[in-house]
């Protein structure tokens, strides 16, 4: 399950790593917020940053469709703030077997309010705008569009769509105790690695954006962090794809190879 930034933005990375996880034998499934990539909206409401509601349905019917299969799951960028909300509030309950996020973004609120570098914020903020063109009519009733459309920020966005609503306004605290990725992470299950680098751009400096408690304490987080990689890119030297795609594949093998392991050993029966 392949899981986009929060702007929805499929990136040629995701891309690329679906057709290897493609060649490696997985069944790439990409997953939309609702009103993202033509995933028709058929309701005045958007998801919030970090509600997984919409995600724990998608994995509902993954596994009604596909019962005896493992499901995995990896995130990309900002859209790891969904995948880490879900893990924490499902605990045991997830139904997956294992996850990995690619330059995730753990700390939401503080990751709006300092926001990007405008080279990257930019053109998540233009595409975002452009997909919510689209509902403008629909939208219109619920909030303000000329202020949604007029957003000069991820953060003014973020808080036109979920906070100044017409009819359930709340503060920005609020809506934040609701949707930090790691506000439940202690309840998480499943084994994650996350892959990071020192020089993130995005996600800021390793000071103030990386949980390393969280890495130290719980037995289901791995932090894999390089001093270069910029934001979701892990180049290789010289010509050639992304190396933390292969980590993120080759981790999903031996995750999924332990597991057949423990079923055989303690003969447990696959679930259905």
């Amino acid at each position: 399950l392949l899981i986009p930034n929060a702007a929805g933005k499929v990136t040629g990375g995701l891309l690329q790593l679906g057709l290897r996880a493609l060649e490696r034998g997985f069944i790439p499934v990409i997953f939309n917020r609702r009103g993202h990539n033509g995933c028709p909206l058929t309701t005045p409401r958007l998801q919030p940053f970090g509600d997984p509601g919409d995600l724990r349905e998608a994995v509902t019917y993954l596994r009604c469709r596909h019962p005896s299969a493992s499901l995995l799951a990896v995130s990309e960028g900002s859209g790891s703030g969904l995948l880490l909300a879900y893990l924490g509030e499902s605990g045991s309950s997830s139904r997956l077997a294992a996850a990995a996020c690619l330059s995730p973004i753990f700390r939401g609120r503080d990751w709006f309010e300092a926001r990007m570098p405008w080279l990257y914020e930019w053109p998540l903020l233009l595409h975002l705008k452009q997909g919510l063109s689209r509902y403008a009519g629909a939208l219109a009733e619920v909030m303000d569009m000329d202020r949604l459309l007029g957003s000069r920020s991820l953060r003014e966005l973020e808080e036109t769509l979920f906070c100044r609503t017409r009819s359930r306004p709340t503060s920005w605290e609020s809506y934040w105790e609701r949707n930090e990725p790691l506000r439940d992470a202690d309840e998480a299950a499943v084994p994650v690695l996350c892959l990071c680098s020192a020089d993130d751009p995005v996600r800021g400096a390793p000071a103030r954006s990386l949980p390393r408690e969280l890495f130290r304490s719980s037995p289901y987080f791995f932090l894999l962090l390089t001093p270069h990689g910029g934001h979701c890119a892990f180049p290789r030297r010289g010509p050639g794809r992304c190396w933390a795609h292969e980590a993120v594949l080759e981790y999903f093998r031996a995750m999924a190879e332990f597991l057949r392991t423990e079923e055989r050993r303690k003969g447990l029966p696959r679930p259905r």
